[in-house]
């Protein structure tokens, strides 16, 4: 399953100048409000939770929140993300890869995450 997301960053910008602290703790656990060196970082992060939540086919609500999604960095500094029991259960998700990029006002972010495997995948015509 693949998820992608874009944002302008200035609109993380404006959230975080309007709301301050409480703008990052909607969307980010403490360990992930630390790792946010400014506004476009933190757009970037949002990037990735959006995408993986389209990639389960939710998006963000009732059955996928922000916070089951947990977005740390290898000692390298990449970016990865560790779900919460609830998702990783409900979906089967054995793992999971993502890549955030930045380019003039925008924010991408990409997750593709493999599941068990099952049958009949493709609708079939």
């Amino acid at each position: 399953m693949i998820g992608i997301d874009l944002i302008k960053t200035s609109r993380m910008k404006r959230f975080i100048e309007r709301f301050s602290d409480k703008a990052l703790q909607k969307f980010l656990t403490p360990s992930e409000i630390k790792l946010i060196k400014n506004y476009k970082t933190a757009a970037g992060f949002w990037a990735i939770k959006e995408a993986t939540s389209k990639a389960l086919g939710t998006g963000i609500g009732k059955e996928c929140g922000f916070h089951d999604i947990v977005i740390y960095k290898t000692e390298k500094g990449a970016p990865k993300i560790s779900l919460s029991k609830k998702l990783v259960a409900k979906f089967g998700i054995v793992d999971a890869a993502l890549s955030i990029t930045h380019d003039g006002e925008y924010a991408i972010g990409v997750v593709t995450l493999q599941t068990l495997a099952t049958t009949n995948k493709i609708k079939q015509f």
